[in-house]
């Protein structure tokens, strides 16, 4: 059958199975949406209120259901704003296809009205980029773009569309979906030596990161622990591919994670790392990091090994493939003593805050109790962020949504909404500081538009809370441009974009607004007013060794 360009894009989308996409139309994508709109009963358009909010949106969509999410902008700015999304799926290797239109082919490069190289800008972002220029290779970049997207690590890819392409007109034959290619380089030898030091180990640990959560591998990696009988411990990425209620889950690792981790990896005499890309936020000081350890690096990607730190074996492939046949392989270990010490560690030093007002810690534990660790949760970036990570148990995977290796703020709002798209059935809650939702808080007008139930939680310091922190300990107390004494007010903001507002100051409102805000099935932002100068901790100071973590009883009694 012979098809416009447009056409043709919307047909690829339906044989991607794409069901929900995210967007902005402007001047050269206008064919393309003309086309949507003749589909609009197969694929639904969310209007997003900016670019960003779209790929975020698509960004959330794609962590929450592990299929590829999609969205799209016009020429020029409309392209330019979804560069922060792009390169938030790119470091958070988030599966997406960004298709984007530019002007017509004969105006290319003529600084042409609205006209931008996006293909260029995002080179550095996306696993591929593509400009088409004719329609008769346009059917078969689309599949590739998704193929790309979804197989080996997964990233985004951009897919640009001159206008003339979406106007003209070819042959078009359907195909049947290709699955995601599995990319997997080891050898028998690697997975022989790497069973050599899972027998060896006296004090072994693991650390999950994110590849746990995109390979599907949470129940091998499960599996896996409790054959080696060796603590867990998880980055932000990894959040939920172990059950956070578990006796061997010590909590997060890193620059904010608990001492029971952060020690525990100082001590270890085998580091497990799966599907982890050892982050400077983990490592701390790359020097003295797991120092008493050998360290084996499970990973699909064979440039994160030996970047960050040396391995002394390492598994190039997808985890599931290889903790399947290292399970298989393994025997029963135990490790009674380290164990112990490990429980020991975590008794000694558990997470704590004060609990004599209103604090975001406190609200994660009621959101907690009250949504039984079932919800699913985004964030913004800053202290809200740890304080989620820290005080909320998650239990499976993509239920922890966070940017985590660009540290997008204004991330969560966009990230949620396209989270509850693709998860309707799911209690989706995004937590953002006041600093953050600033940023993109017109994407409220989107959930009410669309009559999405999102919870959005706003903890309103009035200051910008982690770089206020670090003024207060690093900096003097000098608190350059981080305070936000202002006439906003948030709970208006909420109902003039159409969404229900509730403002909480007292610990005794918590749980009946979260509960009131779940019963109504509407866009509702909740308020929580909590002290300027709440710290996260524990805390490992820039540059230190992950053994230096210190927390407030620390700094109590050095001071």
């Amino acid at each position: 059958m012979v098809l416009t360009g447009a056409e043709i894009i919307v047909e690829c989308l339906k044989e991607q199975g794409v069901d929900t996409v995210f967007g902005y139309p402007g001047g050269t994508i206008l064919n393309v949406y003309d086309a949507l709109y003749k589909h609009s009963d197969e694929i639904f358009h969310v209007l997003t209120s900016h670019e960003q909010g779209a790929a975020h949106a698509a960004d959330g969509y794609a962590r929450a259901t592990g299929k590829v999410g999609v969205c799209m902008a016009t020429s020029g700015p409309g392209a330019t704003n979804l560069v922060t999304g792009i390169a938030t799926a790119y470091m958070d290797s988030v599966p997406m296809v960004a298709i984007t239109a530019n002007v017509n082919l004969p105006l290319l490069g003529k600084d042409t009205f609205q006209e931008v190289d996006i293909a260029g800008v995002t080179m550095p972002i996306t696993k591929h980029g593509y400009i088409v220029k004719d329609v008769h290779i346009l059917a078969q970049t689309i599949r590739k773009a998704f193929q790309i997207a979804k197989s080996g690590r997964p990233g985004p890819v951009l897919v640009d569309v001159t206008k003339d392409v979406t106007a003209n007109t070819c042959e078009f034959a359907p195909q049947k979906l290709q699955e995601a290619e599995v990319i997997n380089r080891y050898t028998q030898e690697d997975i022989k030596k790497a069973l050599e030091l899972i027998q060896n180990a006296k004090k072994p640990f693991i650390y999950l990161g994110g590849g746990a959560i995109l390979s599907g591998a949470a129940g091998q990696v499960r599996e896996f622990a409790k054959k080696l009988d060796a603590p867990v411990c998880d980055t932000l990425m990894g959040k939920g591919a172990y059950d956070g209620y578990d006796p061997l889950y010590t909590g997060m690792i890193g620059m904010h994670g608990t001492k029971a981790s952060n020690l525990g990896v100082s001590e270890c005499d085998l580091l497990v790392a799966l599907g982890a890309r050892f982050s400077d936020r983990v490592v701390g000081n790359a020097s003295k990091f797991a120092s008493r350890a050998k360290v084996l690096h499970i990973d699909i990607d064979a440039a994160e090994i030996n970047k960050n730190i040396k391995v002394d074996v390492a598994v190039v492939g997808d985890l599931k493939c290889v903790l399947t046949e290292l399970n298989a392989r393994m025997g029963q270990s135990s490790h009674p003593e380290w164990t112990a010490h490990i429980r020991e560690l975590k008794e000694k030093y558990p997470l704590k805050y004060d609990d004599s007002q209103l604090s975001c810690p406190y609200v994660m534990e009621e959101l907690d109790r009250i949504t039984k660790g079932e919800a699913l949760v985004t964030t913004d970036v800053g202290q809200h962020q740890m304080w989620a990570a820290q005080f909320y148990h998650y239990t499976k995977p993509r239920t922890f949504l966070s940017s985590g290796g660009l540290g997008t703020m204004g991330y969560g709002l966009g990230a949620c909404i396209g989270a509850k798209m693709g998860r309707p059935e799911k209690i989706c809650v995004n937590i953002a500081g006041d600093g953050c939702f600033r940023m993109n808080m017109n994407e409220l007008a989107t959930a009410s538009r669309y009559h999405i139930p999102v919870i959005q939680i706003v903890i309103n310091n009035h200051v910008l809370g982690m770089v206020r922190q670090w003024q207060t300990l690093f900096y003097g107390q000098r608190y350059s441009q981080t305070v936000l004494e202002d006439a906003v007010d948030f709970c208006k903001v909420a109902e003039g974009l159409g969404c229900m507002a509730i403002r909480v100051t007292q610990k005794e409102e918590v749980a009946p607004a979260i509960e009131k805000a779940i019963a109504l099935q509407k866009p509702v932002l909740i308020e929580c007013v909590i002290p300027k100068d709440d710290k996260v901790f524990p805390m490992v100071p820039a540059g230190a060794a992950i053994s230096e973590v210190f927390d407030g009883d620390d700094l109590a009694q050095k001071e």
